[in-house]
């Protein structure tokens, strides 16, 4: 049945359709705002495979080429690997969905969002999240509780839902918000130093433009009278719970104590417990409870995890709920880099580096919205598999890490310099050597004092720290720094990260459904107080940046040109710029705009190859007297090199202060001689040398009568 509805959003209309479009996919629509068109679909597997132990759900999301009147680049000339921009919104449409899912549900779902068409003003990213939700709620799959998701921009100190990108440019908050009817479920934010204050009211005011999206959804699902697939959680066996409860529950607690004990220690006889009760049930009378029981096992250890944070208000590390864990911070620890640090916070661990290059290091970047362009800001997270004491598979970044730099480089972007304050492109690098909970928040605090170790001038260092939420009822518990079993077993995973002035990133998960505006301003404040401390400790340690870069990075000078003088610098067929590099060593990027930037390790070369463009580009002023060499003598006169490549005409009369029969009598070619510019007419320059001898003769009187 096809079935069309839309509703107002802002300034613009958002429609949502189905049933014209992929219709043998379980769930199918079409989503648009302005000429921006998404299709999404999802297919549910109608078994579970056997053994499954995982719910299986894929999101996949491509943006087109041709849905914005473009062929991809590249030798193939078709969409290749998934670029950065969709990898992150796979996350963003798959992170609110997947706890909405019922529990136990576990056959695989596909999710698959296209853009067919994307206008100049229009991000596709958020209308697939809405899009997501309705093609499974408007379906027969069992997802009973459809969620929706929009943009907020702060323009002029207002609110603005899906700001165009335009508008997006000049705002000061780049906030992702995705929510039900009754809570918001997942945020994704950048900001410019914004206060706790300002992104609660934003996150308020984006969950009432939900609730309209919502609301369309709900109202579609009735019209077309859809029914569910029946399926049933699996019903948890609490006689076996309590059983395990007291015959394991006391070691079981003593285990998960990691006060005096490593992760991998805790974890380490927590397989042993495990193992003991599988062995329990190996008896021939109850070994048909046995496999139930070692599931159920990971149930009493979630059970007791959050009855020790609720009731007995005691974290597994014995910290205070507010508490951040040790810090140990170290910088200039690689001898080559640029930059490094060593950031150590409890049992996570990040070496991070900066590297400092020129304008040809910088990345390429291929979007929708502008076609290509340059990115001079790279941060990579690296995650491999020794720092949980794992082994694993190691190569391309998978999706996590991803997800993960693309937070760390929100939070440090809003306070990197400005190009024309220091022209270099700037690459970090975060491996993650030992993780326990908040890597990302580690790569953002070292990438931090790698940058002012390499003498990056930074607006402000930026620090960051998780927060953690368990809630039953009415009770709750808000953890500041959360450890890797505080974020599995919590209801909530909340990265803050900002300056001393506000937040610069925002990246929150929801597990539960109950999250009201008192938590989250608590969860924000004490978020807050973490942040400072954590920043008074990299204060201790390296409080600015260092006053000079390293002396293995290159070192870049500037210089601005009048555009219609880049052609005199790069000359016919590059021919001059080449000349350049050749007799300097030195890189030479020249910009559209006229701005040359001139990279080289030697401080020589680089004042040379600057002196170089400055007289190729030089311009005569009147009144100002110059060196010049005769270049060619004329019958009425001579042209005389003032620059490099330019000319002025000394004419006869002008040539001394007495009348010229002959040129060539006064001057000859080769000749230096200081001539004055006194007239200047589009491309000509007129030159006078008698100028110059009456300034001299003026001169000698008054030196005379001081003598």
């Amino acid at each position: 049945m096809f079935l069309k509805q839309s509703v107002n959003l802002g300034d613009s209309e958002i429609s949502i359709e189905t049933g014209r479009i992929a219709k043998q996919a379980d769930g199918a629509v079409l989503i648009q705002q302005g000429d921006t068109v998404v299709l999404v679909t999802a297919v549910s597997a109608r078994k579970a495979k056997e053994g499954q132990g995982f719910f299986p759900l894929t999101v996949d999301y491509r943006e087109y080429g041709y849905a914005a009147g473009r062929i991809p680049g590249g030798y193939f000339k078709r969409e290749g690997r998934p670029t950065e921009k969709e990898i992150l919104t796979c996350r963003l449409t798959d992170r609110p969905l997947r706890p909405l899912f019922p529990d136990g549900y576990l056959h695989e779902t596909q999710i698959i969002s296209m853009v067919l068409s994307a206008d100049e003003d229009h991000d596709p990213d958020v209308l697939a999240i809405t899009a997501a939700s309705a093609a499974l709620y408007l379906s027969d799959i069992p997802f009973h509780n459809p969620i929706a998701g929009v943009r907020v921009g702060l323009v002029d100190e207002k609110y603005v839902v899906n700001p165009t990108y335009e508008q997006l440019r000049e705002s000061k908050l780049n906030l992702i918000v995705a929510g039900s009817e009754d809570a918001i479920v997942m945020v994704e934010a950048g900001a410019k130093e914004v206060s706790e204050e300002v992104m609660l009211e934003a996150l308020m005011f984006g969950h009432g433009e939900i609730r309209k999206l919502v609301a369309l959804q709900k109202a579609m699902f009735e019209k077309l009278g859809i029914k569910k697939r029946e399926y049933v959680s699996p019903v948890i066996n609490e006689d076996l719970v309590k059983e395990l409860d007291e015959k394991f529950g006391a070691e079981l607690r003593e285990a998960l104590n990691v006060e005096n004990k490593t992760k991998i220690e805790s974890y380490n006889t927590i397989d042993e417990l495990k193992a003991k009760v599988k062995e329990n049930y190996a008896a021939e009378e109850v070994v048909a409870k046995q496999a139930e029981a070692v599931k159920l096992f990971d149930v009493l250890k979630e059970r007791l995890f959050r009855d020790d944070i609720l009731n007995n208000r005691r974290r597994p590390d014995g910290r205070r709920f507010s508490e951040i864990r040790p810090i140990t911070i170290e910088v200039g620890v690689l001898p080559r880099t640029h930059g490094s640090s060593l950031f150590t916070r409890g049992e996570t661990q990040a070496l991070v580096t900066t590297t400092l290059g020129t304008s040809q290091d910088a990345q390429y970047v291929d979007s929708l919205e502008t076609g290509e362009f340059k990115r001079r800001f790279m941060l990579n997270y690296n995650f491999p598999p020794f720092s949980v004491g794992e082994t694993g598979r190691t190569g391309s970044p998978g999706r996590r890490e991803i997800g993960h730099g693309a937070l760390a480089h929100r939070a440090i972007e809003a306070v990197m310099p400005d190009e024309s304050e220091f022209p270099y492109v700037i690459r970090i690098v975060s491996d993650i050597t030992e993780s326990n909970g908040s890597s990302s928040m580690a790569t953002i605090c070292g990438g931090i004092l790698a940058m002012m170790d390499a003498g990056v001038p930074l607006k402000a260092p930026v620090a960051g720290v998780a927060m953690g939420l368990v809630k039953e009822d009415k009770k709750f518990a808000v953890l500041s720094d959360i450890a890797g079993a505080e974020d599995h077993y919590g209801d909530m995973d909340f990265k803050v990260a900002g300056t001393r002035n506000g937040i610069t990133a925002l990246q929150m998960d929801i597990k539960i459904t109950g999250l009201n505006t008192q938590i989250l301003a608590e969860a924000m404040e004490q978020a807050r107080k973490g942040r400072l401390f954590i920043l008074d400790k990299m204060d201790e340690v390296l409080a600015v940046p260092r006053a000079d870069i390293s002396k293995y990075a290159p070192r870049i000078l500037t210089i601005q040109i009048p555009v219609d003088k880049i052609r005199d610098v790069i000359g016919p067929g590059g021919k001059v710029i080449k000349s350049i590099v050749e007799r300097t060593g030195a890189k030479i990027d020249v910009d559209d705009s006229g701005r040359i930037s001139i990279a080289t390790a030697n401080g020589e070369a680089g004042e040379q190859a600057l002196q170089i463009i400055r007289d190729l580009t030089a311009e005569a002023e009147i009144g100002k007297t110059y060196l010049g060499t005769v270049n060619r003598i004329v019958d009425f006169g001579a042209f005389v090199e003032i620059f490099p490549g330019t000319d002025g005409l000394l004419h006869v009369s002008e040539i001394a202060d007495y009348r010229v029969r002959d040129v060539r009598d006064e001057l000859t070619e080769g000749q230096q001689l200081m001539v004055k510019c006194i007239g200047v007419e589009g491309n000509k320059i007129r030159l006078s040398r008698k100028a110059v001898l009456m300034d001299e003769k003026r001169a000698k009187p008054a030196k005379e009568e001081e003598e």
